[in-house]
């Protein structure tokens, strides 16, 4: 199945992407979404504990099962001042 991922702030700099489209077998977590991204991104896993993960603008855990043309956000914590 094919997903859609946005990439924010500095997880936008580690990729060099903004959203890329994604495939996935069916049954596939959030969990399984990032752990192929870092693969092809191993940077992407220094973030792992702090990732923001959003499926279709909805906050979810990873072990939320994705489904066809959902839309992943992945964001690192936000920090304010």
């Amino acid at each position: 199945m094919i997903t859609r991922v946005l990439f924010f702030s500095v997880l936008r700099d580690i990729t060099g992407h903004e959203e890329i489209t994604w495939q996935m077998p069916e049954g596939a977590s959030v969990a399984d979404l990032l752990d192929s991204l870092y693969r092809r991104w191993p940077k992407l896993e220094d973030w792992d504990s702090s990732l923001l993960v959003a499926v279709d603008l909805t906050y979810v855990k990873k072990t939320e099962l994705l489904h066809p043309q959902c839309e992943v956000a992945l964001m690192p914590p936000v920090q304010g001042g």
